[in-house]
């Protein structure tokens, strides 16, 4: 059955899942919507935009009504209006959020509905907790899961070594909140930029360090049953020391707003980046205890002739692969959690499995604790 696909937030990721939408063959149509004017996208057989305030009830509520399924593609503090239209007009609802409260907002909303909602879409939240749970399934006593992805320049000159290659608002968003992670078993809160590692993968130094949202509901669904289980952002050495002295020093965390609009002014943005996913699982198996992993670089490409960054890429990937599960009738209605998908499912999808499984496989060299 083709479905009409309905996408809030024609930034760069909402364009990159228009354009990943655009190939597949269970959709019909996809309706891209923004405040703001979007051109270009004759490149796209089955997309149209439309221009949409979304804090007009009345125009989002028509728009939600007209589509099958919506992704929010919008900055995470719209999210909880656009999952109230869909919870309204009983329409399935996807988005990108690495926001814990929107999230569990989004997980009341959906208590009360037969359509699907499944916020944390995306690479992280996203992909990286169906992976991470696929290699801890493949154990019959899990002791450990460690997750870690970067989303980084191929180059970078400044002090931060970092230029933009997504949300602004999201990336500090998640570099001021307390994060979870499972200790002894037990679900305890992670200080935003505390737990600094060093790791080197393929060659290449980098910091890994607490951020909020990536490790999404896997403690809820892990507590008890997993030991140690962590998710942390990847940069290059010294970045997170900056930002600690920008959000605590200078006390920018309260001022989210400003820095946002000082990064978007003077911080470059970047298409030259690359994606590191990196989870590993330790466990007892028959023959004692083991370890697996899964490490990959994804970089940027080309899809439908339009090019995308590798964030982009990857992170649109993410979500237009459950929503092929969904088309196929594989999600169940109410509140779905990454973790519930299969690892094979996600590999077997058209994008899970091109972007992920596909991407280039290293191996990290060093592990080292601060």
């Amino acid at each position: 059955m083709a479905i009409k696909i309905g996408i809030l937030g024609a930034g760069k990721v909402g364009i990159a899942i228009a354009s990943l939408l655009d190939v597949m063959r269970f959709v019909d149509s996809v309706v891209l919507a923004d405040v703001d004017s979007v051109e270009n996208l004759d490149a796209l057989r089955k997309a149209r935009f439309r221009k949409l305030d979304v804090l007009s009830e009345p125009d989002l509520a028509t728009f939600v009504s007209d589509c099958d399924a919506i992704v929010s593609a919008a900055p995470y503090y719209l999210n909880k209006t656009i999952a109230q239209a869909c919870a309204r007009s009983g329409r399935s609802y996807f988005d990108l959020t690495e926001d814990v409260e929107t999230a569990n907002f989004v997980r009341g909303l959906a208590s009360e509905s037969r359509s699907t909602f499944m916020p944390q879409c995306g690479l992280a939240p996203g992909a990286i907790n169906i992976i991470a749970s696929g290699l801890a399934h493949s154990f019959k006593v899990v002791r450990s899961v460690e997750m870690r992805v970067g989303a980084l320049p191929l180059s970078a000159s400044n002090q931060m070594k970092y230029y933009l290659s997504w949300s602004t608002a999201g990336l500090i968003n998640e570099y001021c909140h307390c994060g979870e992670a499972l200790y002894q078993g037990r679900r305890m809160p992670t200080l935003p930029l505390d737990g600094v590692e060093h790791l080197t993968i393929d060659g290449v130094e980098y910091e890994a360090f607490n951020t909020s949202g990536g490790v999404a509901t896997m403690c809820e669904t892990f507590e008890g049953q997993v030991n140690e289980l962590n998710y942390k952002t990847l940069r290059y050495p010294g970045h997170r020391d900056l930002m600690k002295f920008l959000l605590y020093d200078l006390n920018l965390s309260q001022k989210q707003d400003l820095l946002t609009q000082i990064f978007d002014q003077e911080v470059p943005l970047s298409f030259s980046d690359v994606v590191i996913v990196y989870v590993n699982c330790v466990g007892n198996e028959e023959g004692g205890l083991l370890q697996r992993s899964f490490v990959k670089k994804i970089y940027a490409g080309t899809v439908g002739g339009r090019p995308l960054s590798a964030i982009q890429l990857s992170t649109a990937a993410g979500v237009v692969a459950v929503i092929e599960l969904f088309a196929r009738g594989l999600l169940p209605a109410g509140f779905v959690k990454q973790e519930s998908i299969g690892l094979d499912q996600f590999f077997d999808t058209q994008w899970g499995g091109r972007v992920y499984r596909e991407a280039e496989t290293v191996a990290p060299r060093i592990f080292v604790q601060a």
